[in-house]
């Protein structure tokens, strides 16, 4: 027990330390590059056009990627816990789905304009929360927590608000579809920081939270009944952390569009690396979706400079090819548990 906790927090240091050489990497990468020694004495100076760069747009970026990043793995590594299933990633419930039908009706409706800047993450929080609430009593009727009936209704409402948001593509004029286009395909350009911080907050106390249940997630791996045998209120403890998961899920949603693969690939990853103690996964899987997200928006960012490619291509591709090589790993070493 005491080499498995020296090497949680040998990993941990590690995982910490690369995030932070990671975000000054992303601080020092773009159209106008800083070198690293340049970093300090330009925030000093307080400033000119670096001290405006890295204040207003690579720093801001770089928190709300840790922010994002860091929520999405953090309720991936819950929900395959709930639910028992590898597969399972916090879009497969439908919450990005009803995000984005969200996002594209107020779009249509033209109210992001007469509204503000606010309008388009409160359309797409509502969308999440309200799939989140639809999932949550259908999968929850009667006292009852049929997971399995709850994943296969997050997949249906996914399915609905997806055709729904192409009906509303379809009718509405170009203007606005490309609006909805650009919000889907994810950004963390987000130009208010007030709600950059409360991201922040919110996902570390959504990390903080889900500690509470690190043992009842060590139990569910055994099913519900066995977690019951062993003191669990599997029932109480599923249906707290679901709508965890579903809150963190919702608010990156609503902030940076959808941004795929980070709650699918990452947990796989740091279960590669530490093992399905539930105890030091939950911190790897937040520190490597951090890491991940800040990579893919120096890649997305830098490729093709100075235009700037939607972080959600950049996921979906990286994520998609990290997946196949854990894939191919976990097949070489056969050591995988929920």
């Amino acid at each position: 027990m005491t080499k498995n906790y020296i090497n949680w927090l040998l990993f941990t240091l590690a995982t910490l330390l690369l995030l932070v050489i990671t975000a000054v990497f992303s601080l020092t990468v773009g159209e106008a590059s800083i070198s690293i020694g340049d970093l300090f004495p330009v925030l000093h100076s307080g400033e000119g056009m670096e001290y405006f760069i890295l204040t207003q747009i690579r720093l801001p970026r770089v928190i709300l990627a840790i922010a994002v990043g860091g929520s999405l793995s953090l309720s991936g590594a819950i929900l395959q816990g709930i639910f028992r299933n590898p597969l399972v990633e916090p879009y497969t419930l439908g919450i990005s789905g009803g995000a984005a039908f969200g996002v594209a009706l107020i779009i249509v409706m033209g109210l992001h304009l007469s509204i503000g800047m606010f309008m388009l993450p409160a359309a797409g929080f509502t969308g999440a929360i309200a799939t989140v609430i639809l999932v949550s009593v259908l999968g929850f009727l009667r006292g009852g927590t049929d997971i399995n009936k709850m994943l296969l209704i997050g997949v249906m409402i996914s399915f609905v608000a997806s055709s729904s948001m192409m009906f509303l593509m379809s009718i509405t004029t170009t203007e606005y579809m490309h609006g909805i286009i650009f919000w889907i395909m994810g950004s963390l350009d987000e130009p208010n920081r007030g709600l950059i911080q409360a991201t922040l907050y919110i996902s570390l106390a959504g990390l903080m939270i889900s500690y509470l249940f690190a043992r009842s997630l060590n139990a569910l791996r055994l099913g519900e009944s066995k977690a019951s045998t062993l003191g669990i209120n599997s029932k109480s403890a599923i249906r707290i952390l679901f709508i965890l998961a579903s809150l963190l899920t919702g608010i990156s949603v609503s902030i940076a569009g959808v941004i795929g693969f980070a709650g699918l690939v990452i947990p796989h990853l740091i279960r590669i690396l530490i093992g399905s103690d539930y105890r030091f996964l939950l911190m790897g899987s937040f520190l490597g979706g951090g890491i991940f997200l800040i990579l893919s928006d120096v890649i997305a960012r830098t490729i093709i400079s100075p235009n700037e490619l939607p972080i959600g291509v950049i996921t979906g591709m990286a994520g998609g090819i990290l997946f196949i090589i854990v894939l191919t790993q976990l097949r070489k070493t056969r050591k995988y548990g929920i």
